[in-house]
């Protein structure tokens, strides 16, 4: 297994690769022709890689650090183009471009990468990653940050289904039905997370109904009602202790809870954050340090994996599963080198 560069790339050989693979429509569950681009892009550089169970594609190498980020995109047909130093095109932010620097930089630095498959949707990549291997020394997760900035901390995530059923009857009767009993444990759901105006929303619970559908009953006898429910849980809390509260509105009905994702602060003081404010400062940027207020595969790596990490990429991510998503390619080529130096620094430790 060859673990050190054996070629150096140059800025155009990266932005090759970036073009290449926003060229390539890789939507959640269907990663497997992107991941064919990066294959070729690891076998080119002389690099072990392959494409586990899972759909990721692995390049092992120096552990000292892991690069990785999603291959997956939500789905969107924006024409890929180049133009006044922009790529335009889906994935191009969120995160074809943080994976592309991850991979140009995993080669030039010879360290471990991952690019893993359905981010976007069931995150069944990071999982299956976290129990197939074990933790690296320290973890680089690609997410689109600006090259300036370094992100320490996601909330988690936690989605379920309510379901209820009641008896039918006639719509001037006072006893509530099911599609009532729904809407008012959700309004008792919503009150007990209310917003505050004081406290940054990374801290607080953000509730979202994302689905309802109710009814008369197949069989004419009852009403039926379900609704699909999504939270975003901060560091503060666990997924557990929301769980219990949601489930203690509960009038009727139950809620079928998905597995969570847990919440994730990381410090800024670990060996991996440093070495990102030192490369983004001789690199000529300010460090800036972030939370996120979604989430990210970052999550289950913390839960899974004691090492230090943090998230890092190039992009805008306001722009983000956005119809005009672009990114900067001076932008790129800056954390190209800001990651390639962060390894090294990683790797000599």
């Amino acid at each position: 297994m060859s673990t050190k560069p054996q070629t150096r790339t140059t800025e155009l050989d990266a932005q090759e690769l970036l073009v290449d693979l926003v060229s390539t429509p890789s939507p959640s569950g269907r990663e497997a022709d992107a991941a064919a681009v990066l294959v070729a892009f690891f076998e080119a550089h002389d690099r072990e890689v392959y494409v586990d169970e899972a759909g990721n594609v692995r390049a092992p190498a120096d552990d000292a650090v892991l690069l990785t980020s999603h291959i997956d995109t939500v789905p969107g047909n924006i024409p890929v183009e180049v133009k006044d130093g922009e790529l335009w095109g889906r994935g191009s932010v969120d995160a074809t471009g943080p994976l592309a620097a991850m991979a140009v930089a995993a080669v030039e630095t010879g360290v471990s990468f991952a690019g893993v498959v359905e981010e976007e949707t069931t995150s069944s990549g990071a999982r299956f990653l976290c129990e197939d291997r074990e933790a690296p020394e320290a973890v680089v997760n690609g997410e689109p940050s600006g090259w300036e900035g370094i992100t320490l901390g996601y909330r988690g995530f936690l989605d379920g289904t309510y379901v209820a059923t009641s008896e039918s009857g006639h719509s001037s009767r006072p006893d509530m039905n099911a599609i009532e009993e729904a809407m008012e444990w959700w309004q008792k759901v919503e009150n007990a997370f209310e917003a505050d105006e004081w406290r940054p929303i990374f801290e607080q619970v953000t509730t979202k109904p994302v689905g309802f559908d109710g009814g008369l009953g197949a069989d004419g006898l009852s009403v039926e009602a379900t609704m699909e429910v999504q939270f975003r849980i901060p560091p503060a809390l666990s997924a557990d202790e929301l769980r219990e509260l949601a489930d203690s509105k509960l009038i009727e009905g139950t809620v079928h809870w998905n597995e969570p994702i847990p919440p994730v602060m990381e410090s800024p003081r670990t060996e991996v954050a440093r070495a990102f404010r030192v490369a983004i400062r001789q690199a000529g940027g300010s460090p800036r340090l972030l939370r996120k207020t979604g989430t990210s595969d970052m999550n289950l790596y913390a839960d899974a994996w004691d090492c230090p990490m943090v998230t890092y990429g190039p992009g805008n991510s306001d722009l983000d599963h956005a119809p005009d998503e672009h990114i900067v390619l001076d932008e790129f080529d800056t954390a190209v080198d800001i990651l390639v130096d962060v390894a090294q620094r990683l790797t000599e430790e």
